[in-house]
Formats: structure tokens, C-alpha cells, sequence
């Protein structure tokens, strides 16, 4: 199998590392990156170097499946506004796998919401990545690709989760009464991927998240328990100062239900909930000095 991965950040990289079989490549915007990636073996492109874009396109056009995680923006998504010919044109292509977001969902209140429930997208941020879905789903109608969405909940894991930011002291403890996130390991996102990839057959929306939506204070709360020292006091959300980017997560509060991978794929997380995760993170030694 070719598969060329349009975004090489932190999810891209654990989905390849679960596909040592693969014929694996890439596009990023940082060159950086780029070489990073093919030092360690992934033939990688940086998406606005001109010398690179030959090699791009043959290697985008030569691809079975494609997993698409770099972000929507204003113009649209990026791999469709800049390569749509040679995807249109790719012969072996059969699947696309688009990394979305729990986000589209918008505001429920609190109330649970499965694959289902109309999305209701706020943001900017969230609105965009709800037309990059239909884009995507338009590609693969056109074009007799299978494509699967997974909307994704707040990805922590090696490098990026509570226990990093309470060593960091960049770690608080807003309460927002009645308020709500789910999360999902990195590995578990990268190994639904790579299960979805394999397994063929017509693609879906999946929620891809833990089972067990939280307020992010207990999350705090428990991280610093597991490599003992005292968690942050807690401040109300109202008089909190948060920056525009970091207030816009709290306005969206909802339970992400995932009973949609049980069913049809049979998956079975390996972090179920924040817990586990977090107990293995700081097993590996995350969080300390």
C-alpha cells in the first residue's frame, strides 16, 4: 500500500509508526519538518517549495490512501485547493481518511451526541472544518473513494497532556459550572485510523473520543495527585483571564457518545478514559523533571 499523509504533525506520525508495511509520504508547510520526516525515512514535501511540487503530485497521484490532518482555512481545505487535479486524477486511490473535529457539534449543553445529531458549528474555527468534511465526502462521491470523517476530541498523550503542563506550570483549574470535554489518547486516535484504513469498506462519520467526558478540573485535579504535588487552585471561568483562543473552547459543552466504534468496528480503546491515560503517561515518566 502508498499512503501519502497531507499534514505530518503529532497524530500523523503515530498513525505511521502503526504502519511499518507501508509505503509511507507526505506533505507539510514547514520545510524543517519536511527534512525531519525523510531523515526518518518518509519521503516528505514542504507544500510551497516549487522545487518539491513534481515529486508531490507524483507521489499524491501514485497514492492507495490518503489521511488528511493538516487544517481547514479561510480558503478552504488545502489538499483540495491545491492539488484537486492530481487527486481527481489519482488511479489507486481508494481511501481517504480526514482527521475533523468534535467541534462541529457546536454547543449541546451537555447533552450527549452521536454521529446522528446535526452539527451545529459556532466558531470559525469549527465551521470551516464542517465544510472540509462535505468537501471530502463530495471527493469521494465524485470519484467512488471511500472517506471517513473522524471527528476527534482533545488529543493529549507523550509530550502534550496534563501532567507536561503541570510540570511547566502552565497547567489551571477553570471551573465552568456543568462543563464538559471529552479527550481521546493519540494512540487510540492513531490506531482507529489504521483500522479504518485497513479494513476497507464504505466509509462513515465516526466520534472519535474517550468514554468518559470529564470537567477539565478533575482532570487537573488527578494529574497532580499521580506525580504528587499540589494541583492549581481553582478559578470561576467568569472572572478567570483566558485569551480569545483558549475561552473559545468553553463555549461548546457536550458528552461526545462513541458507541458507533463498538458497535460497527468492534473497537476496543486503550485508554478508555483520561485515567488510564494519564496513569501510563506518568508511568513513561511524562510530568517530571
Amino acid at each position: 500500500m502508498r499512503l501519502f499523509a497531507y499534514g505530518l504533525g503529532y497524530t500523523a506520525r503515530r498513525i505511521l509508526a502503526r504502519l511499518p508495511g507501508v509505503e509511507a509520504s507526505g506533505a507539510t508547510r514547514d520545510p524543517e519538518t519536511a527534512r525531519a520526516w525523510g531523515r526518518d525515512g518518509v519521503a516528505a514535501w514542504a507544500v510551497d517549495d516549487p522545487l518539491a511540487r513534481p515529486n508531490l503530485v507524483g507521489a499524491l497521484g501514485a497514492a492507495d490512501a490518503l489521511v488528511v490532518s493538516a487544517p481547514p482555512d479561510e480558503g478552504g481545505d488545502p489538499a483540495l485547493q491545491r492539488f484537486s487535479a492530481a487527486l481527481a486524477a489519482a488511479p489507486a486511490l481508494k481511501r481517504v481518511v480526514y482527521l475533523s473535529s468534535v467541534g462541529v457539534y457546536g454547543d449541546c449543553g451537555g447533552a450527549w451526541v452521536d454521529e446522528a445529531c446535526a452539527p451545529k458549528p459556532v466558531s470559525p474555527r469549527a465551521t470551516r472544518r464542517l465544510a472540509a468534511e462535505r468537501a471530502w465526502r463530495a471527493f469521494g462521491e465524485a470519484r467512488g473513494v471511500a472517506v471517513d470523517v473522524l471527528r476527534l476530541a482533545g488529543i493529549y498523550g507523550p509530550g502534550r497532556n496534563a501532567l507536561e503542563k503541570l510540570l511547566t506550570d502552565e497547567a489551571r483549574r477553570i471551573v465552568k459550572p456543568g462543563q464538559v470535554f471529552n479527550r481521546v489518547h493519540v494512540d487510540d486516535a492513531a490506531a482507529i485510523a489504521v483500522r479504518l484504513i485497513e479494513a476497507g469498506g464504505p466509509g462513515a462519520v465516526w466520534n472519535v473520543a474517550d468514554t468518559a467526558p470529564a470537567p477539565p478540573q478533575d482532570v487537573i485535579a488527578f494529574a497532580a495527585a499521580l506525580i504528587g504535588v499540589a494541583p492549581p487552585p481553582e478559578e470561576d471561568f467568569a472572572a478567570a483571564r483566558l485569551s480569545p483562543m483558549a475561552a473559545s473552547f468553553y463555549d461548546d459543552n457536550r458528552r461526545v457518545d462513541v458507541g458507533k466504534l463498538r458497535r460497527e468496528l468492534g473497537y476496543r480503546w486503550l485508554y478508555p478514559t483520561y485515567r488510564e491515560g494519564l496513569v501510563a503517561l506518568a508511568a513513561a515518566r511524562e510530568g517530571r523533571a
